[in-house]
């Protein structure tokens, strides 16, 4: 019984990480985009609404792909 509890716990500690290094791209990928957006001088307000509104856009194309990949 020990050695099964171990090896879930070894499963489960990689898992972990797995999912932490996913999520580390994830967060990075998209600090990345507006870090882009902060270095470029919108030439006003609008513009830098356009590109938040693309951004935007690319988040929810994302979670809907996701999203569909988990149904299936």
């Amino acid at each position: 019984m020990d050695r099964n509890a171990v090896l879930i716990k070894e499963m489960q500690a990689r898992i972990d990480r797995k999912l932490k290094e996913g999520e580390v791209e994830i967060v990075a990928y998209w600090k990345d985009q507006i870090d882009r957006i902060s270095a470029v001088k919108p030439e006003g307000l609008a513009a830098l609404q356009q590109q938040l509104k693309n951004i935007s856009e690319m988040m929810g194309n994302r979670l809907r792909v996701l999203k569909r990949e988990l149904r299936d």
